[in-house]
């Protein structure tokens, strides 16, 4: 199965959803494409929406963590929100609970970081 990413944009805000598997095949293109977008502008906070991500291994772990160093750099923060069972179980694993914030939703992710919609 095939990663698809969508990209939206809100004040300095990059909201990004992911759907399919984020795994070895996919991380490179993820992260090219999210680090792109993220110095293209005044992108100072990340939304990562995993809704629709059906499996992460640990390259979109190494994804993922990357990102969150990126934004922090920038004094910006990162939100996660919707992840599902199984990558929520990976996340515990990984410990990445204790430096990310996890959320339920978008709007709940927008709140965290006083971005209203």
């Amino acid at each position: 199965m095939n990663l698809h990413v969508e990209m939206v944009r809100h004040r300095e805000t990059l909201i990004v959803r992911l759907s399919g598997e984020l795994d070895h095949h996919t991380a490179d293109d993820v992260r090219m494409r999210m680090d792109e977008e993220i110095a293209r502008g005044d992108c100072r906070h990340l939304v990562l929406s995993l809704k629709s991500l059906q499996f992460m291994d640990s390259s979109g772990l190494g994804v993922i963590l990357g990102r969150y160093k990126l934004i922090k750099h920038k004094g910006g923060k990162m939100v996660l929100c919707d992840v599902n069972r199984s990558v929520y179980r990976l996340f515990e694993m990984s410990g990445l609970f204790k430096i990310m914030s996890i959320v339920e939703n978008e709007s709940a992710a927008l709140s965290e970081l006083e971005v209203a919609l």
